[in-house]
């Protein structure tokens, strides 16, 4: 997500532009087309690297020199292996002064869906689930639709739409047969990619996420429907690699994945390392019994020092309820 704007010689606003959709002009070209001459001896700031090789649309680089302008700021470097200062290095061999850091932490964040796929390959993984007061995201007769309210659910929705894929294990299929559709109000909404952890291909046919764009990751040779059914290599435990999955999803271009479920597949990946963010919608009701799950399943740490911390949290309410975001430590207490 790139935003840039330019200011001219004295300093006053003389065009602006945002990165809209792959294959649509980049965020400096359409600031400096905005800007035209008044570009010349001004200011361009953007909040990520310009690029110096021609994609989809030419270098951008290479339209701040031919802009004329005097001066670039830049929040952050590029990761791309077809950046990675790059870039800089065109501008300042044109003569350009150039400046970068500014505001670094805040740009490293709006991006860290794209930064966490060039420097690893992987998609970005934001688990997500909504639970009680008490910490259960079901009674004991599995009954969770809806815990929480409607403005949490419409929030839920929204972070669908900014994630590239959506995760859930068989066994949610099964049991409350999701669409895993994103529906949010004002406008026709993107619909990401629909993936289901299946290792041994339990899936009925009948179920409603069977159908185009939707991922059956499996252990197990197979068709199903409309769906793609993927073969990947099984774990020590004999389901589908968490690890093998994430590479498979990165080389196809996805920078972002929302897991939500159940507490088995939570579970997983955080044992294995591999969840970067977390939203917790609590609801303001307690559901009680030793039977009910939580959040995360398996056989959970034994000490708190094998614990996953999280930092840089957030608070908001929605309705009743109330959201939790936070960003997992890899340093555990010692």
């Amino acid at each position: 997500m790139v935003g840039a704007v330019v200011l001219d010689a004295e300093g006053r606003m003389a065009g602006e532009g945002y990165h809209r959709e792959a294959g649509q002009p980049h965020a400096e070209q359409q600031a400096l087309a905005a800007a035209g001459e008044r570009s010349r001896d001004g200011t361009l700031y953007v909040n990520l690297e310009p690029c110096a090789h021609e994609h989809r649309s030419p270098s951008c680089a290479q339209a701040a020199i031919d802009a004329g302008v005097r001066r670039v700021v830049v929040s952050m470097a590029d990761p791309d292996q077809r950046v990675r200062g790059a870039g800089l290095r065109l501008l300042e061999l044109a003569g350009i002064e150039t400046a970068v850091g500014v505001l670094e932490q805040r740009a490293l964040k709006l991006n860290e869906f794209y930064l966490k796929h060039r420097l690893t390959g992987r998609p970005f993984v934001t688990v997500k689930f909504a639970m009680s007061l008490d910490g259960k995201i079901a009674t004991r007769t599995g009954e969770s639709r809806w815990i929480t309210g409607e403005e949490a659910r419409t929030h839920a929705h929204r972070l669908r739409h900014a994630h590239d894929a959506i995760l859930v294990g068989v066994n949610t299929v099964i049991a409350d047969d999701p669409e895993l559709t994103v529906r949010v109000d004002g406008g026709k909404s993107r619909q990401p990619l629909r993936v289901v952890l299946d290792s041994q291909l339990r899936i009925p046919q009948s179920a409603r996420i069977v159908g185009e764009n939707t991922l059956i990751a499996t252990t197990r040779p197979g068709h199903m429907g409309a769906a793609e059914v993927l073969r990947l290599p099984a774990a020590a435990d004999g389901r589908v690699s968490l690890p093998a999955l994430l590479d498979e999803l990165g080389h196809r271009g996805m920078l972002s994945l929302l897991v939500e479920g159940g507490a088995e597949v939570h579970a997983s990946f955080f044992a294995e390392g591999l969840v970067d963010k977390v939203y917790a919608y609590v609801a303001p009701r307690l559901i009680g019994g030793k039977e009910a799950p939580g959040p995360l399943g398996g056989s959970g740490v034994e000490h708190l020092a094998g614990s996953t911390q999280l930092r840089e949290l957030d608070f908001g309410r929605l309705g009743d309820d109330l959201v939790i975001t936070g960003y997992v430590d890899v340093h555990r207490d010692s």
